[in-house]
């Protein structure tokens, strides 16, 4: 494992460390500001962020981080030497009600961009379970190599859809979206999307969806090298590469398959 692959599962597991203790307690939904990304900021996403900035500085890292919370900050004498991107807390929703799918995701980038990752892990914060990837080197769990799923059929997938915050607005954009949910058998929203994502890329599920345009970058950042290295296929809507910079603003939709043809043919659902 690469010094920069080790640094990036130490800043995950001193998260783990931090909000492990404050899972499910109500004095950690006390909102304490508000997230570069335009979120209200809870007590328990501050301590998440703030165990990878005190790691940061322990070590001595330079580097731009980039992260929902805190915005941007330049850390160190050469802060264009790495771009961290992150995601301090994936599914805080879910970690305020005890429920048990939650993650960090902590991706690290020569430039600003989705396309210059280098290195990512995801952590299953409650099941302990840690997805890796190097650009080039492809995508592991808990150190085995993983590989997605090779199901073609619409109707039986297991299919990730993001609804958070879905409304009759985003259908009129994306009328297809309902009737894809109709016919498919098996729709899942689970509450944290980098961890659904890597679901995508070791197989458990066999795509994810976002048409809604609001999912942010440092959200799926990580993940995003994670499927790509895996083998799975990951596009905007239209079928492109995803290209995006790497800001708390910046918002994105996709569609992540297991394999090709499952990809055309969600793809081609949605477009009508």
């Amino acid at each position: 494992m690469s010094s920069m692959l080790e640094i990036l599962e130490g800043f995950a597991l001193s998260v783990k460390r931090a909000v492990l203790p404050l899972l499910g307690d109500a004095s950690s939904a006390r909102t304490v500001g508000r997230g570069a990304g335009g979120d209200r900021t809870r007590l328990i996403d501050a301590r998440a962020e703030s165990a990878i900035l005190d790691e940061i500085e322990r070590i001595g890292l330079s580097c731009t981080i980039i992260s929902e919370e805190a915005g941007t900050l330049r850390v160190g004498r050469n802060p264009e030497e790495n771009y961290l991107i992150i995601d301090p807390l994936d599914g805080t929703t879910n970690a305020l009600h005890g429920i048990p799918f939650i993650a960090t995701s902590i991706a690290v980038a020569t430039k600003p961009l989705l396309s210059h990752i280098k290195a990512a892990v995801v952590l299953d914060i409650i099941h302990n379970t840690l997805y890796k990837a190097e650009k080039s080197r492809g995508a592991y769990r808990d150190g085995e190599r993983i590989k997605p799923s090779d199901e073609e059929d619409v109707v039986e997938s297991v299919l990730g859809v993001d609804i958070n915050f879905f409304n009759m607005k985003d259908l009129k954009l994306h009328p297809k979206l309902g009737e894809l949910l109709l016919i498919n058998k098996h729709p899942r929203y689970f509450g944290a999307n980098a961890l659904q994502l890597c679901f995508v890329a070791d197989g458990k599920s066999d795509a994810f969806i976002d048409v809604r345009g609001k999912l942010r970058i440092v959200d799926m950042a990580a993940a995003y090298l994670i499927v790509k290295e895996a083998g799975a296929v990951v596009t905007d809507l239209e079928g492109r590469e995803l290209e995006a910079e790497a800001a708390p603003q910046t918002r994105i939709a996709l569609v992540a398959s297991g394999n090709e043809v499952l990809h055309r043919k969600i793809l081609n659902f949605l477009k009508g």
